[in-house]
């Protein structure tokens, strides 16, 4: 094989990272965390949470934590965060665990894991408390403003 028989490699920024084979683009990674956050804020998710995992692991990015009210809830809020992060955003979830459950659900985008939990069960494993040295990223311009109209589904506001 000569020299011009060999590929040339590909540009860094277009090689695939992680296990899934996702590509490391910071900036991607916090959009995602932000969009799951906002799904979570809009449909009445309690103590949402973003932690910035980057300086703890090379294995992922962000956490969002976010507890739900009940299992039909907490599908909900699964379903709704896949639909964003995946048709509106192209991102392809790697793995969901918990669901059949529906106490913790886990949805793994590679550089983001998402934790949907009932309230026992978030407070039964304590991840914000055991990951309390993990920068928190502030979501609160997320939420919706009161007084405007609800974008998600629940309780229609009065």
């Amino acid at each position: 094989m000569s020299d011009q028989d060999t590929p040339s490699p590909e540009p860094l920024e277009n090689q695939a990272s992680g296990p899934a084979g996702h590509i490391n683009h910071p900036e991607q990674a916090l959009t995602l965390a932000q969009a799951a956050a906002k799904v979570c804020l809009d449909n009445f998710a309690t103590d949402v949470l973003v932690l910035d995992m980057t300086p703890k692991t090379a294995l992922f990015d962000y956490f969002v934590i976010a507890t739900g009210t009940s299992r039909r809830h907490l599908h909900a809020l699964s379903e709704e965060i896949d639909h964003v992060l995946q048709k509106e955003l192209n991102d392809k979830r790697i793995s969901r665990e918990g669901y059949d459950e529906s106490r913790w659900i886990v949805l793994d985008y590679g550089n983001v894991v998402i934790h949907l939990f009932d309230d026992e069960t978030r407070q039964y494993y304590g991840l914000e408390v055991l990951h309390s040295d993990a920068p928190k990223i502030d979501v609160s311009h997320l939420a919706p403003k009161p007084g405007s109209p609800q974008t998600g589904f629940g309780p229609a506001a009065d």
